[in-house]
């Protein structure tokens, strides 16, 4: 009897197509508050339905040869290789998922299509582009002077990402020292306030008066709204730092990666070991690293750190 029931719950499950599982899923991201995941797969979901001719199927469907067709749709409306393999990483994801719901058997249907990350132009600039940046004159523009200020303290930081810039609360800031939860990884970091990133904090506390937030970026309370003001924010974000670029008279090439690239870049010239980089960084990808680093203590970071930004530092004592 109870085989029976269980093949009824496998064929009642098999009926529920690829678009609804995905849009139950985006549902459930929203709800606990997961709206980078939501959007990626929102997004994955469109190009796909695009793909099928806006026509859903079941998951019996999604197959090793389905995937290899979608992967050649993609190249032949000029979809690089990193995006293809974006949409391809998320709808396996989203096919493991459903696997894990007994919606479909595992056929590994995405084992002849690329899932990995090519590596892109280096982002990193000199360390000297950084302190030119810091001394800029900037008064003529409130906008440029903000995008530098940010720019310069997520490189201060050990490259905080601008997701986490933006979403920094003045309760993250204690006793002298910054601890947020990194919102990619959900992992915790710690960083000790040095004098430069203690001047730019203090230059936007009227601005952020009656905000929770450290930056004036955010303003809706709605977790949706504020995800959607962020990702307009970044945009703009960018959008300055290129102008930067061009104001500094040289081949710098500035975005949101380049602080987080740049801190990395500086911290090997300074002979840091790519462990001590690692804990900085908040990586979790390598998982040999990860299990090292979970014993380092903070205040070896905080000290490699001193010694990155100590130029930046010297700037603020004069």
């Amino acid at each position: 009897m109870a085989t029976v029931k269980s093949k009824n719950k496998r064929a009642f499950n098999m009926r529920m197509t690829v678009m609804s599982f995905i849009i139950e899923l985006i549902e459930i991201c929203r709800r606990n508050n997961r709206l980078g995941t939501a959007r990626n797969y929102d997004h994955t979901m469109n190009s796909f339905l695009s793909f099928l001719d806006g026509r859903d199927i079941p998951f019996k469907y999604v197959n090793d040869e389905l995937m290899v067709e979608y992967e050649k749709w993609l190249v032949s409306r000029g979809i690089v290789r990193n995006s293809s393999s974006f949409y391809m990483r998320n709808l396996r994801s989203i096919y493991n998922k459903a696997v894990k719901r007994n919606l479909v058997e595992q056929s590994y249907p995405f084992r002849n299509v690329y899932t990995g990350i090519d590596h892109t132009r280096k982002r990193a600039v000199s360390e000297d582009t950084i302190v030119r940046l810091q001394r800029m004159d900037l008064e003529y523009s409130q906008s440029l002077a903000m995008a530098r200020d940010l720019f310069v303290f997520s490189y201060c930081t050990r490259g905080m990402a601008f997701v986490d810039v933006a979403f920094l609360k003045k309760e993250d800031i204690n006793d002298g020292v910054i601890s947020y939860i990194r919102r990619k990884t959900g992992q915790q970091l710690s960083i000790r306030i040095e004098p430069c990133m203690e001047k730019i904090i203090c230059q936007y506390e009227k601005e952020t008066e009656n905000s929770p937030y450290v930056f004036p970026i955010i303003t809706a309370e709605n977790p949706e709204d504020a995800y959607m003001q962020y990702h307009v924010a970044l945009t703009y974000y960018n959008r300055k730092l290129k102008r930067l670029a061009k104001e500094l008279g040289e081949r710098a090439s500035l975005s949101s990666y380049t602080a987080r690239h740049t801190w990395a870049t500086t911290a090997r010239k300074y002979n840091v070991p790519i462990s001590v980089i690692s804990a900085g960084m908040g990586h979790t990808s390598e998982k040999t690293t990860q299990i090292y680093l979970a014993a380092l203590d903070n205040s070896v970071i905080d000290q490699a750190n001193q010694g990155i930004i100590r130029k930046l530092n010297d700037i603020i004592s004069t």
